[in-house]
């Protein structure tokens, strides 16, 4: 089993959720968030005139578990997805991590069992 993070422009949210449907990965957690990267945020302009340094722009967090042969898909449409054209700074993230185990509190089930569907 495994957790998937993807970190992503919000605008490119749409495009993911459709990629992953396709790829028959339904179930995920989004969040709204705030970060910043190699992107390093943008200087904010009024008139001409500078007025602020904005660091932190907004993004949205995936978090999908998924066993173990839902994972390559998983990414790869992610990665697919996420990419803006022309590819641009602050297109994104994802991060593999192992997941110990996982319960499914309305059934009880354990393990991978409690992934699917």
């Amino acid at each position: 089993m495994k957790m998937i993070i993807a970190i992503i422009r919000p605008e490119r949210f749409e495009a993911v959720q459709s990629a992953l449907v396709a790829q028959d990965i339904h179930l995920m957690t989004v969040s709204d968030v705030r970060g910043c990267g190699t992107q390093r945020g943008y200087a904010e302009q009024f008139r001409g005139n500078k007025i602020g340094q904005i660091r932190l722009l907004p993004k949205v967090k995936l978090e999908i578990a998924v066993n173990e042969e839902f994972v390559r898909p998983a990414v790869e449409a992610i990665m697919t997805a996420a990419k803006s054209e022309p590819s641009q700074l602050g297109d994104g993230k994802v991060f593999v991590l192992n997941l110990e185990d996982c319960f499914r509190v309305r059934t009880g089930q354990q393990g991978g069992d409690a992934i699917g569907p």
